[in-house]
C-alpha cells in the first residue's frame, strides 16, 4: 500500500474508465459503460473503488476492529413481493408496480441534495490524525460522486432516470404523475423559503433532538446521523434490487425482453461503492477518538453508537409501519378500480408474510420484524 493510493485528488475520485462502449437505453444516455468483453463498468470508480478498498484495508491494519455493518437480512423482503408483485399484474393491476418504480426515481433524484449538506472540520473534530482516510475524503470527492450517481452529471442520465427508463421499458410508457412534492413531504422535506426565524426554530428542534454530549461538534452530529441513515437505506434497497430484477425479467408480464431488469442490475452495481465508502468512514469515526470542547473527550464507539442504534430504530420500525400502510393504500385503490377485484387482496397477502391485525394495521409476521 502506498500513499498515493490513500490520498485522492477530487478529479480522480470522479475519474470514469475508458469505456468501450457507453450505456445507451431506449435513446437516453446513461452514466457508466461497458469493457471490450461488454462487462458494465460503474461511472467514477477507477480509482475510487480501489481507494475505498485500501482506505478500508488501513483502517482494518491500524484498529483491528470489524466494520461497520447491518446484514440485509435485518431487513424485512419489500413488500409486495415478488410473488404478490406477480399476482397482481397476471390479474391486471399494473399501477402499484408503476408507482413504486417511480416513487424508487422520484427518491433518487434527492441524491443531489447530499452535496449540500454542510460538512464539519473532520480533521479538528478527532483525537486521531484522519491523513489518508475515508473521512478525509468526504468533502474530498466522495459526496459529490454519490450525488452524481444518483441524479445525474453533464447531460448523463443517473438513477433517477435509469429507474423511470426501466419503468418506462417495462410498463411501455405508461402514464404518471410527477409526485416529487409529494414524495418531499413524506421524507420531511419542505423547499419553500424560510423567514430567519423559522431557520431558528428548526434549529431549535434539531438541538433538542440532539443525542450526543452537548459540546461535541453539532454538525459532526448531523452528518454522522445522515451517513449512517443513507447506509440503511442503501443496505435495505437491494431488497428492492432483488425485487425490481426479478420482476422486470418476466417476459410473459412485462415488455422489453429483460431490458429493464438489467438496468436495474446496472443500478445496483453503482450502488454498491456507496455502501462501501459509508461503511468504512462511519468505522474509521467509531474507531477515534471524539472531541468534546476544551479536554473533554468521548469514544467513537459510543458516540456512532447512540446515533446508530436510533437510526436502525427508525427504519425498521416507524419508517416500515408507515410504509406497509401507504403501498397497501395504493393496492387497494389500484385494485378497486379493476373489475372482479374482490378478494384480490386478501390472496395477494396469503403470498407472503405481511400479515393485517385484527385493528386493520399491517405487520411483519415473522421473527423480530413483527411490528404489531
Amino acid at each position: 500500500m502506498t500513499a498515493g493510493t490513500l490520498e485522492l485528488g477530487f478529479e480522480e475520485l470522479l475519474a470514469d474508465h475508458a469505456y468501450a462502449e457507453p450505456l445507451v437505453v431506449d435513446g437516453v444516455h446513461c452514466h457508466g459503460g461497458f469493457d471490450a468483453d461488454g462487462t458494465y463498468l460503474s461511472p467514477r470508480t477507477l480509482h475510487r473503488v480501489p481507494a475505498i478498498a485500501a482506505w478500508e484495508a488501513q483502517r482494518l491494519e491500524e484498529s483491528g476492529t470489524a466494520i461497520l455493518d447491518v446484514p440485509l437480512e435485518t431487513w424485512p423482503e419489500n413488500f409486495p413481493n415478488v410473488a404478490q408483485t406477480k399476482f397482481l399484474l397476471r390479474h391486471g393491476v399494473r399501477e402499484p408496480t408503476i408507482a413504486a418504480l417511480t416513487r424508487i426515481g422520484t427518491v433518487e433524484s434527492f441524491g443531489a441534495m447530499l452535496r449540500l449538506l454542510p460538512l464539519p472540520d473532520f480533521a479538528g473534530c478527532f483525537v486521531e490524525d484522519i491523513t489518508g482516510t475515508t473521512v478525509s475524503h468526504i468533502g474530498g470527492g466522495l459526496f459529490e460522486a454519490h450525488a452524481r450517481d444518483e441524479s445525474g452529471f453533464g447531460g448523463l442520465a443517473g438513477h433517477d432516470r435509469m429507474w423511470f427508463v426501466a419503468r418506462d421499458i417495462a410498463f411501455e410508457s405508461p402514464p404518471t404523475e410527477d409526485i416529487t412534492a409529494r414524495m418531499m413531504a413524506r421524507m420531511g422535506i419542505d423547499p419553500t423559503p424560510k423567514s430567519d426565524e423559522q431557520l431558528a426554530q428548526a434549529r431549535r428542534a434539531q438541538l433538542a433532538g440532539r443525542v450526543l454530549p452537548d459540546d461535541v461538534d453539532f454538525t459532526l452530529e448531523l452528518v454522522v446521523g445522515r451517513m449512517i441513515g443513507l447506509l440503511l437505506i442503501e443496505i435495505s434497497a437491494f431488497h428492492g434490487f432483488r425485487w425490481a430484477e426479478a420482476v422486470l425479467a418476466d417476459g410473459e408480464l412485462v415488455a422489453g425482453d429483460g431490458t429493464a431488469a438489467r438496468l436495474v442490475s446496472y443500478i445496483r452495481a453503482d450502488e454498491t461503492p456507496h455502501v462501501a465508502y459509508l461503511r468504512t468512514a462511519l468505522s474509521e469515526m467509531r474507531d477515534r477518538t471524539w472531541k468534546g470542547k476544551g479536554s473533554n473527550r468521548y469514544a467513537g464507539a459510543d458516540m456512532v453508537g447512540r446515533l446508530w442504534d436510533r437510526a436502525v430504530a427508525d427504519s425498521l420500525l416507524l419508517r416500515r409501519s408507515e410504509n406497509l400502510a401507504f403501498v397497501m393504500d395504493e393496492i387497494e385503490q389500484a385494485v378497486a378500480r379493476h373489475p372482479g377485484g374482490d378478494g384480490l387482496v386478501e390472496e395477494m397477502l396469503s403470498l407472503g408474510s405481511v400479515v393485517r391485525l385484527a385493528d386493520g394495521r399491517l405487520a411483519d409476521a415473522e421473527g423480530d420484524h413483527l411490528l404489531g
